[in-house]
Order: C-alpha cells, then structure tokens, then sequence
C-alpha cells in the first residue's frame, strides 16, 4: 500500500492542493513578527478545521501552502478558513499594518489553487482508456 495514502471510516484518499493568495495591494508586510504569527495561526487552523499542512512559505506579499484534506472538505472552505481567520487576528496583533491597507482588508478576494498528486494527468488517461473491455 501507499504511504501517502490516508485512511479514513468510508475511504482511502490523497488529496493534496497547492493554494496561493496575496496582500491586498500586494503590501509587503508578511516579514518578522508578522510572519512567525501566521504561520502559527495556520497551524493552529488546520488542527481546528482538520486538515494538513505539509508545507508553508510566506514572502513578502504572499502565502504558498501545501495542504492535503479529506474528501468532505472542499478547497474553497480551507482558504476561506485560512484567510478570514488570519485576516482578523493579523489586524489584532498588528494594528499598524492596517495602516497601509484600506477598509480593514487584509487578503486579496482571489487566490489559486491547484491539485496535486502522485500520478500524472497522462498516466490517470492512459489508464482509463485501458479499461475498456477489462472486467
């Protein structure tokens, strides 16, 4: 069996995304203190909202996470969580960074995402083209 593999009561799952979202205004404030608070609220919120984070990095005026979640947790509710949540708690701690963004809005509306796992889109068509007549 695979290793990446996660067990759960009704299925066995790999389900990772690589989700990307930026500073309003593209601010360069995620640096220091500020930086070394988010990443500990982002794990703080995937413990809560029971998903994974593997792996983090923040530059200056964006956020890269690798994550992985069961089945029954979409993508959108992961950023959503992770966004609105730092968002106000940034502001909190931080009250000067308010100063260099409007309306008290932290996070850029939009972000990306992307799946990630361990087969190619090739190999996944190959493999269901081949199942034709097999029983």
């Amino acid at each position: 069996m695979r290793s990446n593999l996660t067990k759960a009561r009704t299925c066995v799952y790999n389900i990772n995304y690589h989700i990307v979202w930026t500073v309003k205004y593209r601010r360069k404030i995620l640096n220091g203190k500020v930086e070394e608070y988010l990443k500990k609220e982002l794990l703080t919120i995937a413990k809560e909202k029971d998903f994974i984070i593997h792996a983090m990095e923040c530059n200056e005026d964006h956020v890269h996470l690798f994550v992985s979640a069961h089945p029954k947790i979409s993508p959108s509710y992961i950023v959503k969580m992770c966004k609105g949540i730092t968002g106000r708690k940034l502001f909190l701690q931080f009250p000067e960074i308010s100063k260099q963004l409007w309306k008290s809005t932290l996070w850029n509306s939009s972000f990306y995402i992307e799946t990630v796992g361990s087969t190619s889109e090739e190999n996944i068509k190959r493999y269901i083209e081949n199942q034709k007549g097999k029983e």
